[in-house]
């Protein structure tokens, strides 16, 4: 295979390969039919794997022999989809010739049996009474019934038919008749002349929908099943799908959620732009995908095409090329002409490739056959009673653009739809539908939010109030611009609710906790914030703007000559080094842990993983060869042992070697001898090769075998670097002596290195994380922090101002309980304090702190990060956790907290608080600090919570 599976998808590949072998195996051995049921969710690369299974049939493995004559039928419900998963079969499986893989055509083909070696693509389409391929003509002999039965028949032990329920391009009726014409092959048809198929792999996103399929279907049914955890910890998916739609009974303002969506997309261009040039990769170039009404007697589409694409030309500043915007209209394949540019047509397959696309007019033609990662936004001015197909399609939409999550901006590990014609009942039947036909359990989190209240915030360290132009945002303004606040009721935008600046720790805070800014007090009108600005901050023309001047005027509908949009320049002045605090936390070397409930590599296929990335990136340039030559020795230390013990040449006799029995019976299977006779055969070059491929494999398939023949080659005895190694692999002892050396060496080079992959590009990072993941079940990793994160809007809570995080006004809607705003209190009280951020919990970028409870390991997520400054002006990083005492996980988490602290000498303090009573009787907050050794000993050590009360009542303090 040319691409490489992730771990998720090889085990799913090794039970398939297995289960599909069997299958042959016991049909072979009873005739009864055999069904492998193959289920996987949105985003697992269902094609990918299965290309892997066809490509392993033909050539063998290590485990399997090749099967070259092999057969493999492949059945879908749409001709799109059969080419769509052709393409990807010749473009991921290296070894598939060309020509191996064949579409049946229903105006040629005339077969009495499928050929040996080639894989055929079929679809329900063809299948139908009204086919050519199912009738017999002066130019077809044998209908495609005729020829799938003679098969079935007489090559049995190397037929393969895969049925393609997961990708399904049909809807109603036409739906229902796939199915049918599917469960022929499941059941038989006896009208048509055909038995049920030997062995059939089925795939599908869920096992219900599989299930329906072969219901009351006898045959042996064996799963292989991927989960969506494993999918969504694969980074294969975006993480959110977030649904907008406007408030109910708003009147008709499909152009102003066209407005909103064309702001999304550009946000996202800005964001993948700066991602890209960081990181130095490709530009991934976001496509915002429009569907538009059907045609009506005069026109292409009920939707204003030319007024759609003004308007985003308008919003974006983008004066659009030909190329950029495209069109799927299935019934206009050629170039048509919307607001005077020369809009192609471009057939939905070809949409991912081309990089010039920006825009993509569409009704219905895109969820078939249709996979396009970097489709970001969606609109659609369809009606609510198109739920269904809106799910489907934003299910094809929720890939990365880099097979991989984004871990420095949040907000591009998710995809936006826009929907001006739905409301908060019907964005639900869109979420039902999207699970329903995507497999249940989404492996992504979905979001409904009107266009009035937003259910996600954007945070990041450099808010473009301040990123740029020293602390100014430019928020444009067009005359006679639709906004989605202009009618009556309508809330003022976001950018218009600030007031003006308001400084750190000044007046215009309220609330308990210092940094906390209540909006309601700054709201103002937005007819007059741009001529009445507040205290701190300027209200003037931008740099680049002047008064109006012949030929820069704007006309409206009634003829008044308008000036060119103005622009209210808004100033921020951030008291804090938002950037410089992540880098010196990022730096810091800090531990994060991710805790799993499996291990799913072994160490050594993890160490040879972690080798390969260190070389790679230039860390550790000889790192696989050390590991190589590590074993290497290794082995010839065990042959060395064997030839000094007299072992080693009757143990390579036995390789060399085999067995064979003879006896006479006769013609009535009697014993006609009752003497077996044994004879030692020679084992040829050939077998030798088998078994070493074998051992290589059990070896972790890194090229051991080779570079021990590299070193012990022996021209005289071109076979014997091969059996040492076959005879080392097979030794139990050694394979274990093996593991324990990998284990030991994996921790060692993870500790050796951890650090020094934190410079490296996000997808080194990513490949590290998910190695280190991989190989244990509690793994360590470096904690570091995004630029940019995302999280629930928390509509109850207060804006801070000094949290690390904030939006584009410079505050974080945050909702703390009372003990956690009491313990911020205290902590902004104190002189060294600078700032603080809430560790929200199972974020990829979380403080995550494993502890023990019951003998299982169990993640911990501490509150609060607070950052201080010392007395050298350096940074530090505490770590506190607000914690009932009465809960039964308290003794697990404080122990977990106080090895921690152990384990990171860096950390400043590392806090365990309760509310306790003080001397005169007053409730206030309790701190038991891990970082002290002596408290952390006495903890590692405790083995009831009373003996942690104890230690709480001798070692605990109150805060000045």
């Amino acid at each position: 295979m040319k691409a490489e599976l992730f771990p998720f998808q090889k085990r799913a590949f090794g039970e398939l390969r297995m289960k599909s072998a069997e299958a042959v195996y016991r049909y072979q051995r009873t005739h009864s039919k055999q069904v492998v049921s193959f289920t996987a969710p949105t985003g697992a690369g269902k094609t990918i794997i299965m290309a892997a299974l066809i490509e392993s049939i033909f050539f063998g493995d290590e485990a399997y022999p090749e099967q070259p004559e092999a057969i493999v039928v492949w059945l879908s419900d749409s001709p799109q989809l059969n080419e769509q998963s052709k393409d990807k079969i010749d473009l991921k499986a290296d070894k598939i010739r060309l020509g191996q893989c064949v579409t049946i055509q229903d105006d040629s083909f005339d077969q009495e049996m499928f050929d040996d070696g080639h894989i055929y693509f079929l679809n329900t389409q063809k299948l139908g009474k009204s086919s050519n391929l199912t009738k017999h003509t002066d130019n077809r002999q044998y209908t495609i019934w005729e020829t799938l039965a003679n098969t079935a028949r007489e090559k049995s032990d190397r037929l393969y038919f895969i049925i393609d329920e997961a990708h399904r391009g049909m809807q109603g009726r036409e739906a229902g008749r796939a199915t049918t014409i599917m469960q022929k092959f499941l059941k038989g048809s006896p009208s048509d002349g055909i038995e049920a198929m030997p062995v059939v792999i089925g795939m599908s996103a869920t096992s219900a929908r599989f299930n329906a399929l072969v219901q009351g279907i006898a045959s042996d049914t064996q799963y292989v099943i991927v989960t969506t955890d494993e999918v969504r910890a694969s980074g294969l998916l975006k993480d959110r799908i977030v649904i907008s739609y406007p408030e109910e009974n708003t009147g008709n303002r499909d152009m102003a959620v066209l407005q909103a969506a064309a702001d999304e997309w550009k946000d996202k261009w800005d964001h993948w732009y700066q991602y890209c040039y960081e990181q130095h990769y490709a530009y991934v170039n976001p496509v915002l995908v429009i569907q538009v009404q059907n045609a009506t007697a005069s026109a292409i589409s009920a939707t204003d095409l030319d007024d759609c694409v003004a308007k985003i030309e308008e919003r974006t500043g983008i004066q659009f090329q030909e190329g950029e915007v495209v069109h799927t209209f299935g019934d206009a394949n050629n170039v048509i002409k919307i607001n005077g540019l020369n809009v192609p047509y471009v057939a939905p397959s070809a949409i991912a490739e081309d990089k010039r696309i920006r825009v993509v007019f569409f009704k219905e033609s895109l969820s078939t056959g249709w996979d396009c990662p970097r489709a970001e936004t969606m609109m659609s001015f369809r009606h609510a009673t198109d739920a269904t197909y809106i799910a489907q399609l934003l299910g094809r939409m929720i890939r990365t653009p880099m097979q991989m999550h984004i871990q420095v901006d949040e907000t591009l590990n998710d995809v936006h739809l826009y929907l001006p014609y739905f409301n908060s009942d019907t964005v639900k039947e869109v979420v039902e539908e999207l699970q329903n036909a995507e497999g249940g359990d989404i492996p992504a989190d979905i979001y409904g939010e009107s266009l009035d209240t937003r259910v996600m915030d954007t945070l990041s360290v450099r808010p473009r109030s301040t990123s740029n132009g020293g602390g100014t945002r430019h928020t444009p303004t067009y005359p006679g611009q639709m906004s989605l606040f202009d009618q009556q009721g309508g809330t003022p935008p976001m950018e218009l609710h600030d007031g003006g600046a308001v400084q750190y720790g000044g007046s215009g805070q309220t609330g308990n906790a210092s940094g906390v800014h209540d909006t309601s007090s700054s709201f103002t009108n937005p007819a007059s914030s741009a001529v009445q600005p507040s205290a701190g901050s300027t209200s003037q023309p931008s740099s680049g703007t002047s008064a109006p001047t012949a030929g820069t005027t704007q006309t409206t509908t009634d003829n008044t000559p308008q000036p060119e949009p103005s622009y209210e320049k808004k100033t921020f002045i951030d008291p804090l080094d938002r950037e410089g605090v992540v880098k010196a936390i990022n730096d810091s070397g800090l531990l994060s842990y991710d805790v799993r409930n499996v291990r799913i590599n072994n160490y050594l296929n993890s160490l040879y993983s972690l080798a390969r990335l260190l070389r790679q990136s230039g860390k550790y340039q000889d790192a696989t060869d050390d590991v190589l030559e590590e074993i290497v020795k290794m082995i010839r230390e065990y042959v060395g042992d064997l030839k000094r013990d007299g072992k080693y040449d009757d143990m390579s006799r036995k390789v060399m070697e085999f067995q064979m029995k003879s006896q006479v019976f006769d013609a009535f299977g009697e014993s006609v001898d009752e003497n077996i006779v044994h004879k030692f055969m020679s084992t040829t070059d050939v077998d030798i090769d088998r078994q070493f491929r074998r051992a290589e494999t059990k070896l972790g398939n890194e090229g051991v075998g080779n570079k021990y023949g590299h070193y012990y080659y022996d021209e005289d005895d071109p076979n014997a670097y091969k059996i040492d190694v076959i005879l080392y692999a097979s030794n139990d002892d050694c394979y274990e002596r093996l593991l324990a050396y990998a284990e030991k060496a994996f921790h060692k080079m993870n500790d050796n290195y951890r650090r020094k992959i934190v410079g490296l590009g996000d997808r080194f990072i990513k490949q590290y994380d998910a190695i280190v993941s991989n190989g244990d079940v509690v793994s360590k990793h470096n904690f570091r922090l995004p630029e940019t994160i995302s999280l629930p809007r928390e509509v109850n809570g207060k804006d801070y101002e000094d949290h690390l995080f904030v939006d584009d006004q410079g505050k974080a809607r945050i909702n703390l309980n009372n003990w956690e705003e009491g313990v911020l209190v205290e902590e902004q009280g104190q002189a060294d304090y600078v700032c603080w951020f809430r560790n929200p919990p199972r974020k990829p970028w979380s403080l995550c702190i494993p502890y023990e409870m019951g003998g299982e390991q169990k993640p911990a997520y501490p509150d609060f990060v607070i950052i201080r400054k010392d007395s050298d002006d350096e940074y530090v990083v505490d770590i506190l956790e607000p914690h009932d005492p009465t809960r039964i996980d308290n003794l697990g988490k404080a122990r977990g907290f106080a090895e921690y602290a152990r384990q990171n000498p860096g950390v400043g303090r590392i806090q365990l608080i309760r509310m306790a009573k003080d001397a005169v009787g007053h409730n206030r907050f309790k701190r038991l600090d891990m970082a002290m050794s002596a408290v952390r000993d006495k903890v590692s050590h405790a083995m009831t919570n009373d003996e942690l009360d104890h230690i709480f009542d001798t070692d605990g303090f109150f805060m000045d």
